[in-house]
């Protein structure tokens, strides 16, 4: 029998889903500092990236291009940050994060820099508009 996946609870608190990629739960974290984006791989059990299968690793792979390329698109980011670190949260999840020279963090990572800033609703609603339309979602 199949294990039905389930998102970490963690990852249920601090974000908000997008959408569903091919492979890829898309998850928007509620931190409104940066365009910052979430994936997880829709396989249960899974902590680190060789732990997927060849070919869920190029279909990571591939969503990860995507959701770069159309954060790069939309904001026109200094950099894009990509890390699947998992110290906090087992669960397999990588972080897409668009990042600026004037942001709070620059050029720092940007784990623990103060509180978080979470969206306002209007904010909220329009940033995962603006996702789901580059995805077409």
């Amino acid at each position: 029998m199949t294990a039905v996946f389930e998102l970490h609870p963690d990852l249920t608190r601090d974000c908000v889903e997008i959408g569903r990629l091919r492979l890829s739960r898309l998850l928007l974290m509620n931190e409104s500092r940066w365009p910052w984006l979430v994936l997880v791989p829709e396989r249960q059990g899974k902590r680190d990236f060789h732990d997927l299968d060849p070919l869920d690793q190029y279909r990571v792979c591939d969503e990860i291009t995507a959701c770069s390329e159309a954060l790069q698109r939309l904001y026109a980011p200094h950099k894009i940050n990509v890390a699947a670190l998992g110290n906090a949260v087992p669960q397999l999840h990588v972080h897409v994060i668009a990042r600026f020279t004037e942001d709070p963090a620059w050029p720092r990572p940007i784990w623990d820099i103060g509180e978080p800033r979470p969206y306002a609703e209007a904010g909220m609603e329009a940033r995962l508009h603006e996702i789901r339309r580059a995805l077409n979602l």
